[in-house]
């Protein structure tokens, strides 16, 4: 089976990729299609995220294990296309480079079956340029000076409102 994915930059301006890869590609195998789609070199740390269709990101699936015990979060090579996607499962987050913050939408558009004469991955389509720099986030925060009244009744100033001894040691 042919997974046709549409790859999405998180940024104002419409820049995207099409590509379709075999289902029984690993994720690691995605990214470097989708790192060479957008003309990284693939050197950077990635990951991918698995998301709901409000983009709310869900469980890492990292290119390599980082954490200090060793296989405590899933690993690109040993996760392929076809057991993580379907037909209800359409959305991943993907992120190039920790550093930068390149971060992508991935949905998944289509589904079909292998047409000869085609070689895997297959770029597509490709609109937009990327920037010579990834997009700033904007992250907007409440104002919790002004909701003094929404504060529980807590002194912030004062210790005798929270239950621990200040002079533990």
């Amino acid at each position: 089976m042919i997974y046709k994915f549409r790859i999405i930059l998180d940024a104002e301006e419409d820049v995207f990729r099409d590509i379709e890869v075999e289902g029984n590609s690993t994720l690691e195998d995605f990214h470097n299609a989708v790192s060479q789609a957008f003309g990284f070199d693939g050197t950077e740390m990635a990951s991918f995220y698995v998301s709901d269709e409000e983009w709310n990101q869900g469980e890492e699936i990292a290119l390599f294990d980082m954490s200090e015990t060793g296989s405590d979060v899933r690993l690109m090579a040993e996760t392929y296309v076809e057991d993580l996607l379907d037909e209800d499962n359409r959305n991943l987050i993907y992120v190039y480079d920790f550093f930068s913050m390149w971060t992508f939408f991935v949905e998944l558009a289509d589904m079909a079956e292998k047409e000869d004469g085609n070689t895997y991955p297959n770029l597509l389509y490709v609109h937009g340029q990327l920037p010579d720099a990834p997009p700033v986030k904007k992250f907007e925060a409440e104002d919790i000076s002004e909701n003094d009244s929404e504060n529980d009744g807590f002194d912030v100033d004062s210790y005798d409102d929270f239950d621990f001894d200040e002079h533990w040691n």
